[in-house]
């Protein structure tokens, strides 16, 4: 008698739990990483709009196709509304267009015009520091998040952690013929805009990969053809036809593929499982990590108020997460899976 053939091996799955650590861990990384390139390309041959201009190119040339198969297949399935802007973008037109702006458009603008102002200490403090508190806020006015006592104390230790880590260099952004504090309302502003994305994208339960993929296509569709005449017209400073190749190559792959694509959906995967208010207080770790990337690799000095601050951020994320309840996983649509 011959035993049953044995079942093909299913692959393993990975928990919601894992993924949601794992796309915190990818976040972090990315944005620590963004903070200190990103001052580090402020000394070098691009400009704000031109380094905008790469992340954007480089994270259309994953996304557009992506997004037109993506229609392609709806509208094959019989949804013939599917999409907007021309079936590239997965998503419908308003939705669409709100999130393009703030996180596809104005975020990067914002942050990229900062670095060419202020240190990356101050980068470190005014946008990842100050997320949670953004998304605190707009949670609590549109989503009726609650913010518990032990939620409070952690984003007062949050609080102390990043002014401690970048305190020292802010009493110094008034200075008599100083610009910095041109940096520090950019970074401000830069971090309000992706608040008011992850609070978008957590009401209306967007999808990761398409969230990501709708965002960028807006920007293509906006941002490029606006900055070529304004650039051919010489109205705007751009330094494109001058610049090494070799660095607006090195802008595309890590602006583009690295920010907008991996750190975009890893993001957009972590507010699914944590929520936008703990999302923001995880990432609270990039302050302390990103003045030590600037120390490291910058030679921004290190003062005994970076290490006091991060152990203060690191405490103020457990307290903000450990024993709170935890948001409620987004139910992916099917095409998410299947893609």
């Amino acid at each position: 008698m011959s035993s049953p053939a044995a079942s093909p091996a299913t692959p393993p799955r990975f928990s919601p739990r894992a993924v949601g650590i794992g796309a915190a861990v990818v976040t972090v990384t990315v944005w620590t990483a963004f903070i200190v390139i990103a001052r580090a390309s402020a000394g070098r041959s691009l400009t704000p709009f031109d380094i905008t201009f790469a992340r954007i190119l480089g994270a259309s040339l994953v996304l557009l196709p992506w997004g037109a198969w993506l229609v392609l297949r709806a509208r094959r399935s019989g949804d013939a509304a599917a999409g907007s802007l021309f079936g590239l973008s997965p998503l419908p037109l308003r939705i669409t267009a709100i999130i393009g702006v703030l996180g596809g458009v104005a975020y990067a603008m914002l942050a990229y015009a900062g670095f060419f102002f202020a240190p990356a200490a101050h980068a470190s403090v005014l946008m990842p520091g100050s997320l949670p508190f953004w998304t605190a806020l707009l949670a609590a006015w549109v989503l009726r998040d609650r913010i518990t006592p032990l939620r409070a104390v952690g984003l007062g230790l949050i609080v102390a952690g990043d002014l401690l880590v970048g305190g020292r260099s802010l009493l110094h952004a008034f200075d008599e013929g100083s610009e910095m504090w041109k940096g520090d309302l950019l970074f401000m502003s830069a971090a309000f805009c992706w608040a008011c994305y992850s609070v978008v994208a957590r009401r209306n339960g967007l999808d990761a990969v398409r969230a990501t993929i709708a965002l960028t296509v807006f920007a293509f569709m906006t941002y490029v053809p606006v900055y070529g005449l304004l650039a051919a017209l010489g109205w705007i400073n751009s330094h494109i036809g001058t610049a090494p190749w070799g660095e607006f190559a090195f802008q595309m792959l890590f602006q583009g593929v690295g920010s907008v694509v991996i750190s975009g959906i890893s993001f957009t995967r972590m507010i699914q499982h944590f929520g936008p208010v703990r999302s923001t207080m995880i990432t609270a770790l990039v302050p302390g990590l990103s003045a030590l990337g600037a120390v490291i690799f910058l030679g921004e000095p290190l003062y005994w108020s970076l290490i006091a601050g991060l152990l203060l951020v690191t405490a103020g994320i457990l307290f903000g997460v450990q024993r709170v309840a935890a948001a409620k996983p987004l139910a992916a649509p099917r095409q998410a899976c299947d893609a």
